[in-house]
């Protein structure tokens, strides 16, 4: 399929953004204050935690507290890969559009800026929460092995986590006066950078997809299918470490199938967020899809079926 070039304003407007929304860890964000242990942190739209309704709501903050500091750590995680692959792509406009090489280097060094708020934010609540949570994958290690697959899978990939991004805060952060102010402050930070990074993400990607031909894309088709599943492997281990460390705080109060419930709502919650939310997008759908043939398009489908129960009640009914 053919695709327009991105044009020098595209990248000019996402670079007027940056400077006008640009915002300081300390001065504009953590502001001297810490995260409130009395309040929710993920919100039920996202942790899932409303269709466990037999746990307390006291237990259930608590497991939104542990999947909202999961949910720092994942983000944190995949911007590894995702500021170095901006600045290998960065490269290929260093002597051409100098537009698109500014709007580039901003986004790897505002990557860089998240990547050291979510450890800000680690290292608060390791302080404030009980001890026994494990982060269950490396970062370098999941950057090197997402970034040995093609640029067109990673451009994808990456054009899907900032989708969700955007649409986490609208739908299920936003909205919600109850929660923790400082976290969802930092969210709400997030927010505004990542909406210039969705608007890069889809026109580098398309670029990307511009150069190759169909075989080309059947391989890339084959390494994005990859990436899912090995998200999907980290989203298993850490779910699991996750309950572990639930039930560490919470005690012996559970049933053995209701700790089992709690186990699989975690690991469903994990795939809502980091799989499901995204590649149901009607925007990720229309950019993906829009390059696909029907056999590819099918294989992706294929691929994507068994997850898809993770959709929330909600939205499925």
């Amino acid at each position: 399929m053919e695709t327009a070039a991105p044009s020098a304003n595209q990248y000019s407007k996402v670079i007027a953004n940056s400077k006008r929304i640009r915002w300081d860890i300390d001065n504009d964000v953590i502001r001297r204050r810490r995260f409130d242990l009395e309040k929710t942190f993920l919100p039920s739209g996202l942790s899932l935690v409303n269709e466990l309704d037999f746990m307390t709501s006291d237990d259930q903050r608590l497991l939104s507290q542990v999947q909202g500091r999961s949910y720092a750590y994942i983000f944190g995680l995949v911007e590894r890969f995702i500021g170095a692959k901006v600045l290998e792509i960065s490269r290929q406009h260093a002597l051409g559009d100098q537009m698109a090489l500014e709007a580039l280097v901003r986004m790897a060094d505002e990557e860089l800026k998240h990547q050291e708020l979510f450890r800000r934010m680690e290292a608060m609540m390791a302080a404030d929460m009980p001890a026994g949570y494990v982060a269950t994958a490396d970062p370098n290690a999941v950057a090197n092995a997402v970034l040995s697959k093609s640029s067109w899978s990673v451009l994808a990939l990456t054009l899907d986590i900032e989708l969700f991004t955007l649409a986490h805060y609208r739908a299920s952060i936003e909205p919600r006066d109850d929660l923790c102010a400082l976290w969802k402050d930092v969210f709400l930070a997030h927010w505004k950078e990542e909406s210039q990074h969705a608007v890069l993400d889809e026109l580098e990607f398309l670029r990307e997809d511009a150069r190759l031909n169909p075989a080309e894309r059947d391989a890339a088709v084959g390494d994005l299918i990859d990436l899912v599943v090995a998200v999907d492997g980290i989203l298993q281990a850490q779910a699991r470490a996750d309950a572990t460390y639930f039930h560490s705080i919470a005690g012996t109060r559970y049933a053995d199938a209701q700790r089992a419930a709690i186990g699989e709502g975690v690991l469903k919650a994990y795939r809502w967020q980091y799989i499901v939310s995204g590649v149901t997008a009607t925007r990720f759908q229309e950019v993906l899809l829009g390059v696909l043939d029907d056999t590819q398009t099918a294989r992706v489908m294929d691929a994507l079926q068994p997850l898809l129960y993770a959709m929330p009640a909600a939205i499925r009914h």
